[in-house]
């Protein structure tokens, strides 16, 4: 299931969020936009808590659409702390899709257990 998120919303459920966000905006009109989907539930299902995904319906939330200058439906954001990390757009297929998504998956993750590592080492540090 993917989180909708609204102009009411955005700013708690992505800008304001501790993990990174994957923005999906999209249009029940969309054909890519449903042809996508199942994708982008498999990269929500292998990332888990370490990236967030949400959907915001373009049409019902016209001024988000214009902050982020959509050209085309679907256009993916990926936010992290605020800003836009990564923008893709423009779609070949699912394929590019794909990729795309997988690349964000492996720097995402990578740096998320460098993190972790990281603040395991300096507590293991501090206790000695």
């Amino acid at each position: 299931m993917v989180l909708s998120v609204s102009e009411r919303t955005f700013t708690q459920e992505v800008l304001e969020s501790p993990v990174p966000v994957l923005v999906n905006f999209e249009a029940p009109w969309c054909g890519l936009c449903r042809i996508i989907h199942p994708l982008l539930l498999q990269f929500k299902a292998q990332c888990g808590e370490q990236i967030k995904l949400v959907g915001v319906n373009a049409d019902d939330n016209f001024k988000l659409a214009n902050t982020y200058r959509l050209k085309s439906l679907p256009t993916l954001l990926l936010v992290d702390s605020g800003i836009v990390q990564r923008r893709l757009e423009g779609f070949r297929g699912r394929e590019d899709l794909r990729l795309a998504l997988e690349e964000i998956k492996l720097t995402y993750i990578n740096r998320s257990k460098i993190y972790n590592n990281s603040n395991t080492a300096d507590l293991e540090y501090r206790s000695a």
